[in-house]
């Protein structure tokens, strides 16, 4: 199972994560809204939607949260970012605001924080809806935000002009993919977020090294990437930032796209949009390959169940796969539903012991879900 994994991974292909892209500016502005009366409460309490089951809550509108920044979990986070930036003597600082997801617009010298990071009952939420919730811890917060900063940076200096930073990372104009083909070997770009985020498209690039940069001591990344190529945009970064780091930004835009209070659609709208957009292909495009890690052979017929193993082992292997991918808990899990409702149909039972079942499965379930982040259209031979 390991050669042909081995030869399939290294070619699979993602599709480009929804949350950290440079987003357009959007030409309408929407209504602003102004939450009714019965959800607005006396200053220092706390919200009453905090107390409501989850389904009362999915009815509510994002512009009725009622959200603030200020005194927010997130706030401590944005504190550190911009000590960070001064630390490192950056004049530059971005402006924050509350939205629907991680994202720089195009122009605007800010960051757009998820709503859910704002308050503990809407990150509970979050999980419950997409099984994970990203950026709510510290270092995966900061990771987030560092490489955000570094779009909103790009922004204010318009650094897509120099033609230094095209030949470090390739056109900014070049349009964004729907998938990218990554190649995990590749030692051309630095490792920071997940899914080999840096690359996928130029700006990314830019972002994912401005954000290693920031994050860590010259030491260390000149360590971590010695005999690198990406080494070269790290100290391009370094005497970029010499150069224009005490300088004021030639662009500074405080525009907030998307602002919370102007976002009409429910929680309920929201999450549904999200899960198609993670959602992935046709189930029925399991069966050759899970004929190989199960048996339907009749001498195995009072074996355990396929179906009953993976729904047994269904957190650890939505655990495991996620992390190794890159993906997100929701896609592997809808990986997972799809192989297990194939599994059942086919009547398919376990030829061997659970361990060796668990590590082949674990491998199909990983090239599956990256794989499937196509649309089901198109397969990986295997």
């Amino acid at each position: 199972m390991a050669e042909w994994f081995k030869a399939v991974v290294l070619k699979t292909t993602v599709r480009k994560h929804r949350g950290f892209e440079s987003r357009p500016l959007r030409q309408l502005r929407r209504p602003r809204h102004r939450a009714p009366a019965r959800l607005r409460r006396a200053p220092g309490a706390g919200p009453a939607w905090a107390a409501w089951e989850d389904d009362r809550l999915l009815s509510l509108r994002l512009c009725d949260l009622g959200l603030r920044l200020e005194g927010s979990p997130v706030q401590a986070r944005i504190e550190r970012l911009l000590a960070e930036l001064r630390e490192r003597g950056l004049r530059f600082r971005p402006h924050f605001w509350l939205s629907d997801e991680w994202f720089s617009p195009d122009g605007v010298s800010g960051i757009a924080v998820p709503f859910y990071l704002a308050h503990p009952r809407l990150a509970r939420l979050e999980r419950r809806q997409m099984l994970e919730v990203e950026g709510w811890g510290r270092r995966a917060c900061m990771r987030i935000l560092r490489h955000e900063t570094g779009h909103a940076l790009a922004h204010a200096w318009q650094l897509h002009r120099r033609p230094a930073w095209r030949a470090q990372f390739g056109s900014a104009a070049r349009p964004y993919p729907e998938v990218y083909r990554p190649r995990p070997i590749s030692k051309r770009f630095v490792h920071h977020l997940d899914h080999w985020y840096a690359q996928s498209h130029p700006d990314e690039d830019w972002a994912e090294t401005f954000a290693v940069w920031l994050g860590s001591a010259p030491a260390v990344w000149r360590r971590r990437y010695e005999g690198w190529p990406a080494l070269r945009k790290l100290e391009y970064v370094e005497a970029l930032m010499q150069e224009i780091g005490s300088r004021r930004p030639s662009r500074l835009s405080r525009r907030r796209v998307d602002p919370l209070p102007q976002l009409g659609q429910t929680l309920r709208q929201h999450y549904r949009r999200r899960r198609a957009h993670y959602a992935v292909g046709d189930p029925d495009l399991y069966d050759d390959d899970l004929r190989r890690v199960f048996s339907e052979a009749p001498e195995h017929q009072r074996r355990r169940s396929a179906s009953a193993f993976i729904r047994r082992r269904r957190s650890e292997l939505r655990t495991r796969v996620a992390r190794f991918s890159g993906q997100v808990p929701y896609t592997v899990d809808q990986v997972l539903k799809g192989m297990e409702g194939r599994c059942r149909a086919l009547r398919l039972r376990l030829p061997a012991g659970e361990r060796q079942a668990l590590d082949d499965f674990a491998v199909l379930l990983t090239v599956h879900t990256m794989n499937g982040l196509l649309g089901g259209r198109r397969r990986m031979a295997l």
